[in-house]
């Protein structure tokens, strides 16, 4: 199905983002968007051909190095996408000549990013480009670019470069120098290396063309080597160009120019890489995919924020992790935060296991780093770096300096008192322990950044003696629009909990690992004094909350700051500290993100105090309309969305959902240039399984208890959980769904049944023409209508007409209105099939085909208005709706919610069966099946409204009622055919059916 992305000029389908027109003003967000990576690497969606003021960039994971004010940062890495056209001597650029057709199109199903266009040069010469690019999930190394160029109008001489350029820059600054650039028999290679940090890099490229004679000469200036040809381009034939990438570092090898090179020589071709990509990334969606259906934006929009996730995951290397904006773009500098751990990690630890081991195990590694920072602060332990990158040490900038000349620099108190990361990771830690039962890790990884943690927690806490309670004074805890405050609820409790669970793993080692927990005590110092002390804290650390209502205080004296009404400052496009400004915003009872609802989430799947229901509802009316939720963090709504949804907030709790899901998709924040909102990517995951998909986690299994968003009629994934796969596939109002843990899937208790079932055996009624079959019910019986959408409420068949018929100008096809009557109530595929007849077509062709004709399709639905409607379909669809007749939707369109909406009847339909419910097409009975079930009636009590032979003919094979709509020749088998619903009532239908009832009797 097809929504329209809001003045951003997208197209969503289920699987792939289409953008319809190229806004320079978008430019930057844009790249940020279509950002393409394999886990190794991402690259930025800029042109190739490049732009003004473009912010090209490829970021490899570990590749930092030193720069002024902010320590260190992800290097921008040179860039292996230049490929330049120059058409009759002028220079393919989007600035210049004319765009007459723009389409750039992302697949997440493969990670493939293309673009294709018709542009006239500045001379008059038309000319039709193709690039499609990826980077390789099948082997991390390898990234390809195809361009395919088709003169339209002219004969003439094109030429092409592909380059590597060695001068890529971090928004100004260049972190490379060179050492060595070359050719070889293969292509051509540039060596690089940054300034600091001292890793070599090599970047080898080679071109190969076809469809023309042509031959390369090779030019090497210094850093920006190249591969060019010139040849005669003839109208309407295509030439093609095909450029493959390899990139090593020594960071994974010894000598990255060899193994670059030798890897570039044994390359097989674009397509042979693209199947093994392709094959890859389908492995991949199989364990992490979710299918949601009734909402077409979430269908795609969910797709979108894991495939973010998961082109920036470490799959072969655990001494890295993911940053705050992933791998794709410049902001924070390519820092690591808490929210790896506590909003991405979620999604792998149940979908790819593997992954998620590999980022915990980045935070063993960097434990020296954590060490050196509590030293440097004076405390114990390992104390872990507010923003982190390669070695673990603190690396947040001290100042944030202002563009304005005038400004005040502002100090940055993140790395000194943002302390609550010291449990986060712990947290993290145990619940990959719990979730997987990977006693191993935990015994030679896990447990030592749990104890070295806790040893922090030792030295930081302060004894209150008039109190009789422990205290963590001067902290900024989740909510960042207070700097310095003492005993937040969120920072306290979480120690607390930290060190509930480093005595247990402490005895767990000395149980069942004693060498290690003996190695351990030696290395880290640890003695049962200093668990005795861990006890001691636990039971007397300072907690701010009222029992008898259990409102907690989000730290000590936040009741008696001054109060905020967030309604006062509406509408607004900036947050309150930007309104208030830094200092200001202390004073009040205004929140960046959750705080004490933050604790309540993280506490909520244990049931641990203080998470109880009472305690949720208390807090949240509390604390809910405080929080800056539209512009004050980006980790807040997803966070807000579940909790709103335990709380049976069903409509604010989508409305949070969807803030958090189109973040980038519609740059809600204005920041999407910077990169992709990682965390609340995370976030997304978390509410779609944890929140609308209800899930809890028990001894035995994962368990769903499913309340989904209105118009959600199924959500289907899996979880993988103790070594075992779950399956769970949920459905609107229908149960609960379980994981069965002895069969290694989900069984779904009522969560849907199979077709056809649960409809009682038919009676053996004899029927006197089998070709004019009578449901085996009384016609005053009837209890609901089930109608088609095309040509019985609305003309889209006429839409379906002009995109097809479109589609087959294009291709040079005759079609007119008589060839289109054979495509009434035919499937999309089978509807090209019989235009293409025996012309051969390669099924990468066909797919892009239905694909284009749907988006033509999609193009005018967008108009539709009620005014569409056919006669009479609106009064009669009122007149069933007072006489308590149910009205179901039965089409096999993949747009039929969008139509439903276009034309304002949503509100007189009780369900929908779409092209997504259901695997075989009319005039197989399953969709009407399948809709008299979600209307909850049995097929003979059900009506099923057609103008199409196939639909008909599964109206009588479900054992329905059929009333076919148009000529005798076309729904003749109908039990009542009319030639439309003007002026029918049901008054008259129930008479006519009764009257064929008698007649057949």
């Amino acid at each position: 199905m097809y929504t329209k992305g809001r003045s951003r000029h997208f197209i969503y389908t289920d699987w792939i983002l289409i953008e319809t027109q190229f806004d320079p003003e978008q430019l930057h967000s844009k790249e940020t968007v279509f950002t393409i990576g394999n886990g190794y690497l991402g690259t930025r969606g800029c042109f190739e051909e490049g732009y003004p003021h473009a912010l090209p960039a490829t970021f490899i994971h570990g590749v930092y190095d030193d720069v002024p004010v902010v320590y260190t940062e992800l290097v921008n890495c040179p860039d292996w996408l230049p490929l330049i056209v120059i058409v009759n001597g002028d220079r393919f650029r989007l600035d210049q000549g004319e765009i007459l057709r723009y389409d750039r199109q992302l697949d997440l199903r493969q990670g493939l990013l293309g673009r294709s266009l018709r542009w006239r040069s500045p001379s008059g010469n038309t000319i039709d480009i193709g690039f499609e690019r990826f980077a390789s999930l099948a082997d991390p190394h390898v990234l390809a670019l195809r361009c395919h160029l088709t003169p339209v109008d002219f004969d003439g001489l094109i030429e092409v470069q592909a380059s590597i350029n060695g001068y890529p820059e971090n928004q100004g600054f260049n972190h490379w120098e060179g050492l060595d650039q070359g050719k070889t028999d293969q292509g051509i290679w540039l060596q690089r290396r940054t300034r600091s940090s001292r890793i070599e890099l090599c970047v080898a490229a080679k071109v190969t063309i076809s469809g023309t004679e042509a031959s390369l000469q090779v030019s090497t200036a210094p850093g920006y080597p190249t591969l060019s040809t010139t040849f005669l381009g003839k109208a309407q034939q295509t030439v093609t160009v095909e450029k493959l990438v390899t990139v090593f570092t020594s960071r994974e090898v010894e000598t990255p120019v060899l193994a670059a090179q030798e890897k570039l020589a044994h390359l097989p071709d674009y397509a042979t890489l693209l199947k093994a990509n392709e094959q890859a990334w389908d492995e991949v969606w199989q364990q992490s995919d979710i299918l949601i259906e009734g909402d077409s934006t979430a269908t795609f929009a969910v797709r979108y924020n894991l495939f973010q996730l998961l082109i920036a995951a470490p799959r072969h290397d655990d001494r890295v992790s993911i940053p705050a904006k992933t791998l794709s773009g410049f902001g924070y500098r390519g820092h690591i935060f808490w929210d790896t751990e506590i909003f991405m990690l979620p999604m792998f630890l149940f979908t790819q296991p593997a992954i998620a081991c590999n980022l915990l195990s980045y935070r063993w590694h960097t434990l020296p780093g954590a060490q050196r920072k509590a030293a440097h602060y004076g405390y114990k332990g390992a104390m872990f770096a507010w923003e982190s990158a390669v070695t673990g040490d603190e690396v947040t900038p001290r100042w944030a300096l202002e563009s304005n000349f005038y400004g005040e620099d502002v100090r940055i108190w993140c790395r000194d008192r943002e302390i609550h990361i010291n449990a986060d990771i712990p947290y993290a830690i145990w619940n990959y322990w719990q979730a997987t039962g990977d006693d191993d890790w935990m015994q030679k990884v896990g447990a030592e950044v749990i104890l070295d943690a806790a040893i922090f927690w030792g030295s930081r806490v302060e004894f209150n003696p008039e109190r009789e309670r422990y205290e963590i004074r001067g902290v900024i805890g989740a909510d960042e629009y207070h700097e310095l405050v003492h005993n937040n609820a969120f920072t306290n409790r979480m120690a607390q909990w930290h060190l509930e669970k480093a005595i247990a793993v402490y005895d767990w080692l000395t149980d069942k690992f004693p060498e290690r927990a003996t190695e351990l005590e030696q290395k880290l110092k640890l003695t049962s004094q200093e668990r005795s002390h861990w006890q001691d804290i636990v039971a007397k650390i300072l907690f701010l909350y009222d029992p008898s209502t259990e409102l907690i205080e989000q730290f000590e004296g936040f009741f008696q700051s001054e109060d905020i009404d967030l309604a006062d400052y509406e509408p607004r496009d900036r947050s309150m500290q930007a309104i208030l400004g830094v200092d200001r915003i202390n004073k009040y009872q205004v929140i960046k993100q959750p705080d004490i609802l933050m604790l309540l989430y993280l506490m909520r799947e244990s049931a641990d105090f203080p998470y109880s229901e009472k305690a949720l509802q208390t807090n949240w009316d509390y604390y809910a309309p405080r929080t800056d939720i539209t512009y004050g963090s980006s980790l807040g709504p997803a966070v807000h969305a579940i909790l709103a949804s335990d709380l049976s907030k069903s409509i604010e709790a989508y409305e949070l959902f969807i803030r958090a899901l189109m973040v980038d998709l519609e740059d809600n924040r204005g920041n999407t240039s910077d990169g992709i909102h990682g965390a609340s990517a995370g976030g997304i995951w978390q509410a779609v399984i944890f929140g609308f998909g209800g899930i809890q986690l028990t001894e035995n299994g994962p368990v769903a208890n499913p309340h989904l968003p209105p118009g959600w009629t199924r959500l289907k994934f899996k979880l993988h959980w103790r070594g075992k796969w779950h399956d769970f596939d949920l459905h609107q109002g229908l149960g609960i769904g379980h994981g069965a843990l002895g069969m290694g899937h989900g069984e779904l208790g009522m969560g849907h049944g199979e077709l056809g079932m649960g409809h009682g055996e038919k009676d053996t009624t004899e029927i006197t023409n089998a070709q004019f079959p009578i449901p085996n019910s009384q016609s005053s019986n009837i209890q609901g209508f089930i109608f088609d959408l095309d040509g019985v409420l609305t003309d889209t068949a006429e839409l379906h007409y002009l995109g097809w018929k479109k589609l087959a100008d294009e291709e040079g096809i005759p079609f007119d209105r008589e060839a289109n009557e054979a495509l009434r109530g035919v499937s999309r595929r089978a509807s090209l099939m019989l235009i293409l007849g025996d012309r051969p077509y390669a099924e990468a062709q066909i797919q892009e085909m239905m694909e284009r004709k749907n988006r033509y399709y999609v193009e005018l639905i967008q108009n539709m208005t009620p005014q569409d409607l056919l006669p009479g379909a609106i009064a009669l669809l009122d007149e069933l709706r007072q006489a308590g007749i149910k009205i179901g939707i039965g089409s096999a369109s993949k747009n039929a919610q969008t139509v439903i909406e276009r034309l304002g009847i949503a509100d007189k339909i009780d369900a929908i069966a779409d092209g997504y419910s259901v695997q075989e097409p009319k005039p197989a009975p399953d969709l009407f099946l399948y809709a008299a079930k979600q209307l909850g009636i049995e097929p003979e009590q059900s009506v099923v409204v057609e103008d199409a032979a196939a639909g008909v003919e599964a109206a009588l094979a479900a054992g329905m009622w059929a009333v076919g709509l148009g000529p005798v020749e076309r729904v003749g088998a109908a039990h009542v055919v009319l030639p439309s619903l003007e002026g029918i009532t049901w008054a008259d239908l129930r008479e006519q059916l009764s009257h064929v009832s008698r007649q057949k009797r």
